[in-house]
C-alpha cells in the first residue's frame, strides 16, 4: 500500500542546527550519514551543564548553521558551550517522517498555513489521496523507502521547538498547545533502519503487508 511520497529529505549536521535539504541519500544501519554527527555541550553557566544545548534552550538555534553564531546566541543566554562530534546525536531514533496531512491538520487548528520545517523531519513526505493515518496507527510499521526499509518504533513526543518560527525564531506558544490538547502532545514518527538503502525526492513510501 503506497502512504505517500518523498517530498523533502533533511539532514541536521549539529543537533538543533539549521538543516541541510538533500535530493538523495543513502541512508545506513545507524541513519542518515552527517545527521546530527555534532552537537553543542553546556560547559558552564546553566543548569544543563554536562548535557546537550538543544533548540528548547534557545530559540534561535535553528535559524543557523554558522557553529560561531551559535555559540555566540548561547552565551547571550549566559550558556558556555562546546561542540564535540561523535557518531549521532539522536533524541530517541535515527529516521524522523512527517507527512503533508498532519501539517495541515495543525494548520487548520491553529487557522493559518506551517512550515513543515517547524518539525524538523528527516524525511516530509506527501501523503496518497486514501491516507488515513495517525501517527499511533504507524506505530510498529514497516515502510519501504526508496530501496531501503524503515520500522516504526512509535509516535514523536513534542516539545516546545515546535513553537518556534521557522524564518524568526519567534515562540507561537498556539501551535504546541494545540498539539498538547488535541494530538496528545503527539506529532510524527520515529523509526529505525531495516535495510540500508538509497532514498531520493520523489520516491515512493509503502506500506508493508503486516
Amino acid at each position: 500500500m503506497q502512504l505517500g511520497e518523498i517530498a523533502a529529505i533533511t539532514r541536521y549536521p549539529v543537533k538543533s542546527l539549521a538543516g541541510v535539504e538533500l535530493q538523495s541519500v543513502e541512508i545506513a544501519r545507524d541513519g542518515i550519514p552527517g545527521d546530527r554527527e555534532a552537537a553543542f555541550f553546556v560547559t558552564a553557566g546553566h543548569a544543563r551543564t554536562g548535557k546537550t544545548y538543544r533548540g528548547k534552550e534557545n530559540n534561535l538555534l535553528h535559524l543557523t548553521s554558522d557553529v560561531r553564531r551559535a555559540e555566540l546566541l548561547a552565551r547571550e543566554k549566559n550558556a558556555e558551550v562546546e561542540l564535540r562530534r561523535g557518531d549521532h546525536f539522536f533524541d530517541a531514533a535515527p529516521i524522523s517522517i512527517v507527512f503533508d496531512r498532519w501539517v495541515d491538520d495543525v494548520s487548520r487548528g491553529v487557522g493559518r498555513e506551517l512550515d513543515f520545517r517547524r518539525w524538523r523531519p528527516n524525511f516530509f513526505a506527501k501523503a496518497a489521496p486514501d491516507f488515513q493515518f495517525k501517527e499511533n496507527d504507524l506505530s510498529d510499521c514497516v515502510i519501504e523507502a526508496g530501496t531501503a526499509v524503515l520500522h516504526v518504533l512509535r509516535p514523536i513526543l513534542r516539545c516546545a521547538v515546535i513553537s518556534y518560527d521557522v524564518n524568526t525564531g519567534e515562540p507561537d506558544p498556539e501551535v504546541l498547545r494545540y498539539v498538547a490538547q488535541e494530538r496528545e502532545n503527539i506529532f510524527g514518527i520515529y523509526c529505525e533502519v531495516e535495510l540500508a538503502g538509497e532514498v531520493r525526492t520523489g520516491d515512493a513510501l509503502r506500506l508493508r503487508a503486516r
